[in-house]
């Protein structure tokens, strides 16, 4: 039979087509996937480093990078970062940078994207002589004798140069008095961080700091002195614990952002002097800056402020309040632990104080907005705090007061407006501690601290920018303040108090290194003028003991704490001597 050729043609056609599996409705193009993306290296940074040098982070950019992408190293695979599709970080051990020469670098995506970037180079040189260092800050500076630097068993000293381009070496060492000390760094190529022993800080001297860097080159730096002090420096806030017994100074330390401490003095009870009760302790948390220190009623727990650290040389920057028990014979403080700012609760911590059931505790925050004032309850067995909140207060509270009844809180805000500075004023909820606002009322600029007559109707608010003091009435039923004007005060005060009779009041000038002394008029809360009496350089604050008989001044500016008998019908100030903090 024969089959006609066009027939065939089709018939040839169709098998075909049935071969392939398709037919006349089936597309005829079926495209494949494009291949994965292959990684690419654009940059990496740092491209060279010296032998024998310290880890780095070597950050690679580029394109089509995964999150399981891998930094290949000169044949190592170093931990590898995913920050986003254009840039990878890794973290290059000191080991990989021991040896001289040049290491490739790529990346690699992990399967189904796998795929092998181009290759960069790295390049490692051989170390130069090292140069002759110069050191120009130590941190701290200073330390009590007999006490750790900042926390418990710290005694870290970092040691810093103005040179960033290099200065130390990974064999760079902090010498103590010409003696090595354990030195590391604290990852920055100008700052060295040294341990120093107890031994070293036991007794008050001073003692030079040198670092030492080894050849080729190197050399020993200048030196620079770290003083061991007889007590602590920098006095803020005095305190007398309810029965006269024991006073508690909180001191700023020796440098900016680190040192915190609290001294500690017996009263003797019939002449008024002052005797130290061992070394100062740390008030540790973040930070430093250690500015009020305060009692509960019963006497058996203190707490301190640290308002922070801008400069963060410490652990943070948020500042914190230290806990400690007092030990009811010696006055001796024992730490009970530390409640560290995060700015949620804490923010900058300026002041505290404790109400007079002993139940609560309140903290204004410097940092202002809606931590301006903390709350808390106190343990009464362990005098732990416990939050119960936070309620806004004005503009940089500095300051934070409980009147002699127990029923309002009252805080000062500086303000970062000159002239506008108020005084924030609460109800406290008995039951709680928690307090309720009820207003504001006008000060003068900058007030800073504030105290009430005995009988709790009159309040008095030291204004540091106008140099006056403001005078309140005090509504004893609503705790609300009515202003009854003004008195002149010295240059620049910082503290008030009045004394337990309600007699005197008292205010330091901090700028004009004297006490303002005034009677009060029991009916009217005026303040009369009696004249001034002359403290040390630069006075912070003031504290009355509950006999009325004596009182006592922080001096800043000559690290000591002056004693004064006070004169029961007069109320003039007498000096009895200083004492060191």
């Amino acid at each position: 039979m024969q089959i006609h050729m066009k027939s065939l043609s089709i018939i040839l056609s169709l098998a075909f087509l049935a071969a392939c599996g398709g037919g006349a409705s089936q597309p005829a193009n079926n495209p494949l996937p494009p291949p994965p993306p292959t990684p690419s290296i654009t940059t990496i940074s740092p491209n060279s480093a010296v032998a024998g040098g310290a880890a780095f982070t070597l950050t690679i950019d580029g394109t089509n990078f995964v999150a399981g992408s891998m930094v290949n190293f000169g044949g190592s695979t170093p931990i590898t970062t995913f920050v986003s599709s254009t840039e990878l970080t890794a973290a290059i051990p000191a080991s990989g940078v021991a040896s001289t020469g040049k290491l490739v670098v790529t990346v690699t995506n992990p399967a189904p994207d796998n795929g092998t970037s181009n290759p960069m180079n790295f390049t490692v040189t051989a170390a130069g002589p090292s140069p002759v260092p110069t050191i120009s800050v130590l941190v701290p500076s200073c330390a009590p004798a007999g006490e750790q630097f900042i926390d418990a068993g710290d005694n870290q000293l970092t040691v810093i140069s103005d040179d960033t381009g290099g200065i130390f070496s990974a064999g760079s060492v902090v010498r103590w008095n010409g003696t090595d000390r354990p030195t590391m760094s604290n990852g920055s190529v100008n700052a060295l961080v040294a341990q120093i022993s107890a031994s070293d800080i036991a007794t008050a001297g001073t003692a030079s700091v040198t670092v030492f860097n080894p050849p080729p080159g190197g050399g020993i730096s200048n030196s620079l002195t770290f003083t061991i002090n007889a007590g602590a420096v920098d006095p803020q806030l005095i305190a007398m614990d309810p029965a006269g017994k024991f006073v508690y100074v909180a001191n700023l330390g020796c440098m900016s952002g680190v040192s915190g401490y609290v001294s500690m003095y017996t009263v003797d009870l019939t002449s008024g002097a002052l005797t130290s009760v061992g070394p100062p302790v740390p008030t540790y948390g973040y930070g430093a800056y250690a500015d009020t220190v305060t009692l509960d009623p019963s006497g058996k727990f203190a707490y301190a402020t640290n308002s922070g650290d801008a400069f963060d040389y410490g652990d943070g920057a948020d500042g914190a309040v230290a806990m400690y028990t007092i030990n009811s014979t010696t006055g001796a403080l024992t730490s009970a632990g530390v409640i560290n700012g995060d700015c949620s609760t804490l923010c900058f911590p300026s002041s505290v104080v404790v109400d007079p059931s002993g139940k609560f505790a309140y903290i204004a925050n410097g940092g202002g907005g809606s931590t301006g004032v903390a709350m808390f309850s106190i343990n009464s067995t362990t005098g732990a705090l416990t939050s119960v909140g936070t309620i806004a207060a004005g503009d940089t509270p500095n300051s934070v007061a409980v009147d002699p009844s127990g029923k309002f809180v009252y805080v000062l805000n500086a303000s970062d407006s000159p002239g506008s500075g108020n005084v924030s004023m609460y109800t406290i909820t008995a039951t709680t501690g928690a307090l309720a606002a009820i207003g504001t009322i006008a000060a003068g600029t900058e007030p800073v601290s504030v105290a009430f007559d005995s009988a709790a109707n009159f309040a008095y608010v030291v204004n540091f920018g106008s140099n006056d003091v403001s005078i309140y009435a005090i509504n004893t039923t609503t705790g609300i303040l009515t202003s009854l004007g003004t008195m002149t005060a010295g240059t620049n005060p910082l503290s008030v108090a009045v004394d337990p009779a309600g007699k005197f009041a008292y205010v330091v000038n901090f700028g004009s290194n004297d006490l303002s002394t005034y009677t009060i008029n029991a009916a009217t809360g005026a303040l009369t003028s009696t004249g001034t009496t002359a403290a040390g350089m630069a006075p912070t604050s003031i504290a009355i003991h509950p006999s009325g008989k004596f009182a006592y001044v922080t001096n800043s500016g000559s690290n000591n704490v002056s004693m004064y008998s006070i004169d029961a019908n007069t109320g003039a100030l007498t000096l009895m001597g200083t004492i060191g903090t």
